[in-house]
């Protein structure tokens, strides 16, 4: 009895532990749904929802779990979603209204897309970056952004935002970066915009802004662009000393002074006489010269006394006016002359300035530009010989600004020097000559321009095939609509200064045209096309191209750069390296192209031809893409871009890939310490198994040019000292 009581309490507290356990289980059902904080969840939702539902993998509409399930671009801290970055995804749709409901979020970045609708009032008040730049939102800025205490970074530049700013930045003494530029924003500038205590840096150019700059003034900042706005008014003289200041396109007044006050009224016999001036030691107090209002009939002497006060005293004015006239029409000349120095030196490589004084070369240079026929270049460039000597005599001390410009005597037969890379690192500066053509010959050339001889002109220009009478093949690069290039005495300066970059693996130029305000370059014709071309399509130049066809290419690529960072002074930075600018010749020897054109792509007119943008996302430094910072190792960047599309045979960028995998260096960085991946991911057609250890250490050089610190990255000639390593000693 005793036993079978003990085993009926067994069963019993077993299954009083059952139905407990059962209990806790559904009351913990409706907690336990996932690992993700279930607010995050449903703002995330409700964001894929308001997007259009794309295809981003791991998201969905409804549930799910995005921390424990790795959703794309989504980055947590325990069960909170604290990050989304989705940009460059061809997103469209709109943001939606829940963005507020994300608990712990602090960075959203969805730039580079085709967001459209309005920026949500309900933002997230724990957000400290937030870039939604290059897409489409409208409407004006929320005056929610008041409640963004945390914020530190905003980008908003590259919309169709309009309306006022609103007043509301007054709590945001966070905010470092802020770039509302390329929208439509009017009206002027809030006054709590001069609470931003930590602002270094403010891009509003492309507006239409109006007002004064007051505001701004005593603000902490280091790079201010207001180009091309309304506003008006006289410059604080504190803005001046900002380091990177870009003001231009703005109806300024030109002077930073006050205005001087107003003279005072001439004695007039209708009017009160004006006080008298303060009683000297001996005088009376109330003496009839103290009094205000009319006076008692005085003598002659004191009339005359009065008389010689009042002129003396109207002189004075007279001298002080003056004296501020002429302070200001000097000040006025300094600044139109700085203004024309500014304008003629504005040019793409800085050179000595002219020094009249006892320079005979300059008489000696015109003389031959007079023998060798060329009266219309010597015209066109304001350089006439009397004009030099006038200038000559009439100098007495070294001129301090470049009034014209020289450009070598233009002799066909002049041979090109090409320099190589010396280890010394000294600049060979020899002047190059080149050929001036006129319009009517490169029309000649190029059938008219015809778009069947269109042969590329994705960034800066259209470039046409074109054939000369003797048979040469030339490549004719037509400028439009670049600013700097408008005098022709700049674009003669733009092509003195190219045409100084000379070196075996640089495209030569051949030539120019400035006729007609045409701004036209005239190359070499490389007959195997670009890279890009040749590494992506199926033709027979890609047959051509073995792994030790591609280390060449890679190494002359890599002498080009190693000339313009090393050799030339100061440092020339290429800003648009990319495989569809090394050009191939008949024996696939290569040739960079573009050089010595980064200020073009650097004017304002380049922002709208898409090629230039697409280059500078897909091959841009990340401290470029960031913050616009660019130095020589961000060409290195880019050149290691370049390599691994060696490597592989895929493009930088490509949009047929899975997401995953569209972006050529987030997909390689990883797999190329690891040989099995790197095998698995070189190009096919090299049969890559043959060639390991030749694999393994280009995979290596591709991983020091593409650190994402600038500062680890190695220097041009380490690289180009490694990839000579790779070569057979016949070919070094």
């Amino acid at each position: 009895m005793v036993s079978k009581r003990l085993l009926m309490d067994g069963a019993n507290m077993k299954i009083s532990v059952l139905v407990f356990s059962c209990f806790i289980l559904i009351f913990a059902l409706p907690y336990s749904d996932g690992y993700t904080y279930e607010q995050d969840v449903y703002a995330i939702n409700h964001l894929f929802a308001s997007l259009g539902s794309p295809p981003l993998p791991g998201w969905i509409a409804d549930g799910g779990d995005p921390c424990m399930e790795g959703w794309q671009g989504v980055l947590c801290v325990n069960s909170n979603i604290t990050a989304i970055i989705v940009n460059g995804a061809n997103l469209g749709g709109a943001l939606g209204d829940k963005l507020g409901n994300f608990s712990s979020i602090i960075s959203i970045d969805l730039s580079n897309n085709h967001i459209g609708g309005r920026i949500p009032y309900n933002l997230p008040s724990t957000i400290r970056s937030f870039f939604l730049s290059d897409n489409r939102l409208n409407g004006s800025i929320p005056d929610s952004l008041s409640t963004l205490s945390l914020l530190s970074d905003l980008s908003l530049n590259g919309n169709l935002l309009s309306g006022e700013l609103p007043d509301a930045f007054q709590d945001l003494t966070g905010l470092i970066n802020l770039d509302l530029s390329f929208n439509n924003l009017s009206g002027q500038l809030p006054p709590s915009l001069g609470n931003l205590s930590s602002l270094t840096t403010l891009h509003m150019q492309n507006n239409q802004l109006s007002g004064t700059l007051n505001i701004l003034q005593d603000l902490p900042l280091i790079d201010l662009n207001i180009e091309n706005n309304l506003f008006w008014g006289p410059m604080p003289s504190k803005l001046l000393s900002i380091p990177n200041f870009k003001k231009d396109g703005n109806p300024f007044n030109t002077t930073v002074l006050p205005s001087p006050p107003l003279p005072a009224p001439s004695p007039s016999p209708l009017s009160e006489a004006p006080p008298a001036p303060e009683p000297t030691r001996g005088d009376s107090i109330n003496s009839p010269s103290t009094q205000y209002g009319p006076q008692p009939k005085r003598s002659r002497q004191n009339n005359v006394s009065i008389a010689i006060v009042a002129v003396a005293v109207v002189l004075c004015i007279v001298a002080v006016l003056l004296f501020i006239w002429l302070r200001t029409c000097c000040k006025r000349k300094l600044e139109v002359t700085q203004k024309t120095a500014e304008r003629l030196g504005n040019d793409a490589y800085k050179r000595p300035y002219c020094n009249l004084k006892g320079n005979a070369s300059v008489i000696q240079q015109t003389n031959q530009l007079e023998k060798d026929g060329f009266p219309d270049l010597l015209q066109s460039v304001a350089v006439r010989k009397e004009v030099i000597q006038k200038s000559k005599e009439e100098c007495k001390i070294d001129i301090t600004r470049r009034e014209f410009i020289l450009m070598p005597p233009l002799d066909e037969k002049v041979k090109v020097n090409t320099i190589a890379p010396t280890k010394s690192g000294k600049a060979l500066n020899p002047i190059t000559s080149v050929t001036s053509f006129t319009i009517a010959s490169l029309q000649d050339f190029t059938n008219s321009f015809d778009e069947e001889n269109l042969i590329g002109g994705k960034t800066l220009c259209k470039v046409y095939l074109a054939e000369h009478p003797k048979g040469r093949l030339l490549a004719v690069k037509k400028l439009n609509g670049f600013r700097m290039l408008r005098t022709d005495s700049a674009f003669l300066s733009f092509v003195s200064s190219i045409s100084e970059l000379q070196h075996v693996n640089i495209v030569k130029l051949v030539g120019y045209c400035g006729d007609y305000e045409q701004r036209i370059l005239v190359y070499d014709y490389c007959s195997n096309g670009n890279l890009e071309n040749a590494l992506h399509s199926s033709n027979e130049i890609k047959k051509k191209l073995s792994w030790d066809a591609r280390i060449q290419i890679a190494l002359g690529a890599a002498r080009a750069l190693e000339y313009l960072h090393e050799v030339c002074q100061p440092p020339v930075m290429h800003y648009n390296f990319t495989s569809a600018n090394l050009l191939l010749d008949d024996e696939l020897a290569v040739h960079v192209s573009e050089c010595g054109l980064a200020p073009l792509i650097l004017s304002d007119s380049i922002r709208g031809m898409s090629g230039h943008v697409q280059s500078s996302v897909v091959y841009g430094a990340p401290e470029f893409t960031q913050s616009g910072t660019y130095t020589c190792q961000s060409d290195i960047y880019s050149f290691g871009i370049v390599m691994l599309e060696l490597l592989t045979g895929r493009k930088a960028h490509d949009k047929s890939q899975p997401y995953a995998e569209q972006s050529l260096v987030k997909w390689a960085y990883s797999r190329l310490h690891d040989i099995e991946s790197l095998l698995r991911m070189a190009d096919p057609s090299l049969n890559p198994t043959q060639m390991k250890k030749s694999l393994s250490n280009f995979a290596d050089i591709i991983c020091l040019c593409i650190q994402p610190e600038p500062e680890f990255r190695p220097p041009i000639s380490e690289i180009v000292r490694k990839l000579q390593m790779m070569m057979p000693l016949e070919s070094r």
